[in-house]
């Protein structure tokens, strides 16, 4: 998951940039701001969650991420992601993925473990 959150962010910052991403987020009737906020949440939160430090706390901090974008882009396009425009699909999989993760925690390689 840390991956995927990486590969997103780098996307934003890469291929769409920082100001074509807040120029979507305001075309979807997001405020611009909102945009830098999530691409260094999807920074953070990909580098913590591959280290394994706050596992469970990460995981439920990025949850309204995908929520948010199950609201706007993806919601409209119906439930599959190979519809026209990526339906809500893959981003309701991975906010569930990411709340059993919150459930199960930290891994044996963690950088910091948590008693359960």
């Amino acid at each position: 998951m840390g991956v995927l959150f990486l590969a997103h962010a780098w996307l934003k910052l890469v291929i769409f940039t920082p100001a074509g991403t807040v120029g979507y987020f305001e075309s979807l009737g997001f405020p611009g701001f909102l945009a830098y906020l999530v691409i260094a949440a999807e920074l953070a939160g990909g580098i913590a969650l591959i280290a394994g430090a706050w596992t469970r706390w990460v995981s439920l901090a990025l949850v309204p991420i995908l929520l948010g974008s199950i609201y706007a882009p993806h919601g409209a396009a119906g439930f599959f992601f190979s519809n026209e425009g990526g339906g809500w699909e893959f981003p309701l999989f991975w906010a569930i993925v990411l709340v059993v993760q919150a459930l199960l925690g930290d891994g044996a390689y963690a950088v910091k473990r948590t008693r359960a």
